[in-house]
């Protein structure tokens, strides 16, 4: 059984080109405005997808959460507010789809919630669910989002091995990728665990295995696909001063376009592993070899 899955028109998994995806998430701070801006930054770094985060706020917030007070764009208001002020609702995401179809962009959703996966089913058409690592063990989500028949790829940050395996049993393994993450935003290099990523291929056989990163920093993610990881999401933003909690751990438009080059160069040069002698080396072989 091949280990790879269906996104939109494109296989993903071993033996197909590693399939990246640019994380807006919410680095638009609400801004409808500021979504496009990154889409279009995220064209232009030739990204295979964008993504964004659904929340429903009443919903994924903790009750003792809501009356908190917070600094913002928007003044000192109070956490649930907040929340509300980043979330989009059905035609600021339709302006957004508008707009990533005509960029040529595909892009799709991390869903915190069940009733953001029904927002989603009656709106759009999306091209996968991404479960967030702070749902991974919401149970009656992972269910809920698996009877779409969507596929499903989930983050495994702040988890362990047990809930990784439980999770793994209720979504089943078809039609699923795994992501090795860490979710401390920015993540020091001494936890990003790059290994755990041959951890995840060795444990589950049959199941592509991407990265979510969230490193200061290029080198890790491209590391990450040398390892085997075949879907590499990073957080993208049009300015790391901007304000938000996710900002100081994301890529800036320039630095997107350097990373997708980077990982496009990793996969032809893995190779197969078979030693050969190429046409290229033969004439310094006639010249150089003494001994033959």
């Amino acid at each position: 059984m091949p280990r790879e899955i269906k996104i939109g028109d494109r296989l993903v998994g071993d033996g197909h080109p590693t399939y990246i995806v640019g994380e807006i998430g919410i680095n638009h701070n609400g801004d409808v405005e500021v979504a496009k801006k990154l889409i279009d930054a995220a064209r232009h770094s030739d990204v295979d997808a964008v993504k964004f985060q659904k929340r429903t706020p009443e919903v994924c917030t903790p009750r003792d959460q809501w009356d908190k007070m917070r600094e913002t764009p928007w003044g000192y208001i109070r956490y649930i507010d907040y929340r509300y002020k980043v979330e989009f609702d059905a035609d600021q995401y339709r302006d957004i789809d508008a707009h990533a179809k005509q960029a040529g962009v595909d892009w799709f959703v991390s869903v915190w919630d069940e009733q953001a996966v029904d927002f989603m089913e009656q709106h759009f058409q999306p091209l996968a669910y991404k479960i967030p690592s702070a749902s991974l063990t919401d149970h009656p989500l992972l269910r809920h989002t698996r009877a779409t028949g969507r596929p499903m790829i989930i983050s495994t940050g702040m988890s362990t091995m047990e809930e990784i395996y439980a999770a793994v049993g209720v979504i089943g393994t078809e039609n699923l990728m795994i992501c090795h993450t860490t979710s401390t935003y920015p993540c020091p290099v001494e936890e990003l665990n790059l290994r755990m990523i041959e951890t995840l291929r060795n444990t589950f056989p049959t199941v592509p295995v991407g990265y979510s990163g969230h490193e200061v920093g290029l080198v890790p993610s491209v590391i990450a696909v040398s390892l085997g990881a075949c879907f590499v999401e990073r957080h993208i933003t049009l300015d790391r001063a901007m304000w938000g909690s996710d900002q100081a751990a994301s890529v800036e438009p320039g630095g997107l376009e350097r990373l997708v080059k980077y990982i496009r160069l990793v996969n032809p040069a893995l190779g197969d592993g078979v030693k050969k002698v190429y046409a290229s080396e033969q004439s310094s072989r006639e010249k150089l070899r003494r001994v033959r």
